[in-house]
């Protein structure tokens, strides 16, 4: 992930992009960031299907709403999910070109490439979302909000998820391209960069609404654990040490004592790619961003598993926290992530919707 800001006009700020990066001009969002970014201004409508049915205190249920789109509008699933795919394995050829590259020891050296790298990667993903679907609205890390907001599509890039680890040649980390009909994830590719310094290889995990999680191809299933001290967990700390990330490191430490331990590998797509191929059975996280979750949800969600915020609740991909499990272990987690989630909520943390692009219809 990278940090950002937004001006006080509520416009992407240079920080993105000092040059227009398409044809299309900026648009808004409706608030700024971190100043209660997207308080509430956004619209919640009811799903009406593809839900499972919702117990009123969900902590005490093991079901909970899916979040992937009911359909896929007037673009077919395999053709949505096949421009997905070539434009997550474009931006990795980029990635893995830079991936061997002599680094700099200095710290400045190591930001360089990244950012460089960073920016090389998702403007190789939008030539090719552009080209096949020039009228779709993108979010994407690096480049903020462009396209026609009237769009039912919102395509959320993450040009490489884990730059920290790239930068140090940890192999944790990816290519992450969701895309939105209404609100909802309707197809997903990840392509996870896997061995390491000499031996660099990917996998592209991909999934549609309705239509599985494959990896290379395969169909891929959540694991079966349905016992906590059984399970191998997952999570993921923010740049700010403040009381979310305090709450978590609480949590890491609770978890760890009671399953066969918690990892933070640092890469929020790759995490959840690893619950749905089934080698962890959760991950959690506060205050991811959308490109971080769109394709990830999906994949979990479509292997079998279950997504929802860290509270309990609906998820969507504008929320502040996210829960991915494997089902069977997903109530039991809250049992203790709900109450510390709740206690935040109580200390007055912002959980509200952000990064929603304004007048972007969202259906969730």
């Amino acid at each position: 992930m990278s940090i950002f800001t937004f001006s006080t006009a509520a416009t992407i700020s240079p920080l993105f992009s000092t040059s227009p990066r398409s044809l299309f001009s900026p648009l808004k969002f409706s608030h700024t960031y971190p100043a209660k970014f997207h308080r509430n201004e956004w619209h919640r409508v009811l799903s009406e299907s593809r839900t499972q049915p919702l117990i009123a205190n969900s902590l005490l249920s093991d079901k909970f709403p899916t979040v992937g789109a009911r359909s896929t509008g007037s673009i077919p699933p395999s053709q949505l999910i096949e421009v997905v795919q070539t434009a997550a394995q474009t931006g990795a050829k980029v990635v893995m070109e830079a991936v061997n590259k002599p680094r700099n020891i200095t710290y400045k050296g190591l930001t360089d490439l990244v950012t460089e790298t960073d920016k090389m990667s998702e403007s190789a993903i939008l030539e090719v979302v552009k080209k096949n679907f020039e009228d779709h609205l993108i979010l994407g890390e690096e480049g903020g909000v462009i396209g026609d907001a009237a769009s039912d599509y919102l395509w959320c890039i993450d040009p490489l998820d884990g730059t920290t680890n790239f930068a140090h040649g940890y192999p944790s980390f990816a290519v992450s391209v969701g895309v939105l009909y209404r609100g909802n994830p309707a197809a997903a590719a990840v392509v996870e960069f896997v061995g390491g310094p000499m031996c660099w290889n990917t996998r592209l995990f991909s999934a549609t609404a309705g239509g599985g999680a494959f990896c290379n191809g395969q169909r891929i299933h959540v694991s079966s654990a349905n016992q906590v001290e059984q399970s191998l967990l997952v999570t993921g700390f923010g740049y700010d040490h403040d009381d979310a990330w305090a709450t978590n490191i609480d949590l890491f430490k609770e978890f760890t004592d009671v399953s066969r331990g918690v990892r933070r590998l640092g890469a929020a797509a790759v995490d959840m790619c690893h619950v749905a191929l089934g080698i962890v059975e959760a991950y959690w996280e506060y205050r991811l961003k959308p490109w971080d979750m769109a394709a990830g949800v999906l994949m979990v969600e479509e292997a079998g598993g279950t997504v929802s915020r860290m509270d309990g609740g609906k998820f969507c991909v504008f929320d502040r926290s996210v829960l991915v499990s494997n089902g069977l272990l997903h109530a039991k987690l809250l049992e203790r992530i709900g109450p510390a989630t709740e206690k935040l909520k109580n200390k007055g943390i912002d959980f509200s919707l952000w990064y929603k692009p304004e007048n972007y219809r969202a259906d969730v």
